[in-house]
């Protein structure tokens, strides 16, 4: 049986090798347009959900594991910023207050499917100008939900995490342990 990771992130690449040391890497090409109807839980289910479908639909037999991570602020959904300014007033909007990761897993083959959504609740400290613009400096926020990644320059804005912090990551490592078992090649 192949492995399969339905995602083009290092971070998901370097974490699923700690559970299986070969994986194929297939990205999967979905529309990930941000839709009113869905609430924040039900987009990143969803966004999951398609991108394991689309490699699932040409290797029905190989395990697919496919994941997606949002960052939620209020009700919005802050996604992959569109550029600086763009980052810049994300982590203004969170700076010295709290806001919700979302990460959905979708572990999938032939006819069995293993769903999963975890979440982790992050307070950042109140940022200085100098501190976000510093940040953005290093070009760390590109393609990044929510402009920012934990595991970098930015773990130093968070003063507090309740839950997961894989989830935040974008890929909740024990939980897809957990979830590899019910599949047995």
């Amino acid at each position: 049986m192949t492995v399969i990771l339905a995602s083009q992130s290092p971070r998901r690449k370097e974490l699923l090798a700690w559970l299986i040391p070969e994986f194929e890497v297939q990205p999967a090409d979905v529309d990930e347009e941000i839709k009113a109807e869905h609430t924040p839980k039900e987009y990143v289910q969803e966004m999951a959900r398609q991108k394991a479908a689309v490699i699932a639909a040409k290797h029905p037999t190989d395990l697919v594991i496919a994941s997606d991570t949002v960052v939620v602020l209020g009700d919005t959904i802050l996604g992959k910023p569109k550029d600086r300014l763009d980052a810049y007033e994300m982590l203004s909007g969170m700076s010295g207050g709290s806001h919700y990761v979302y990460t959905a897993v979708v572990l999938r083959q032939n006819d069995q499917i293993e769903e999963a959504l975890t979440h982790a609740k992050v307070t950042f400290y109140p940022l200085t100008e100098e501190e976000i613009q510093r940040y953005l400096d290093t070009g760390d926020y590109q393609d990044k939900a929510g402009a920012y990644g934990i595991q970098h320059q930015a773990g130093v804005f968070v003063q507090e995490i309740e839950g997961d912090y894989y989830s935040i990551v974008g890929f909740p490592v024990g939980k897809v342990n957990q979830m590899l078992k019910k599949f047995t090649g």
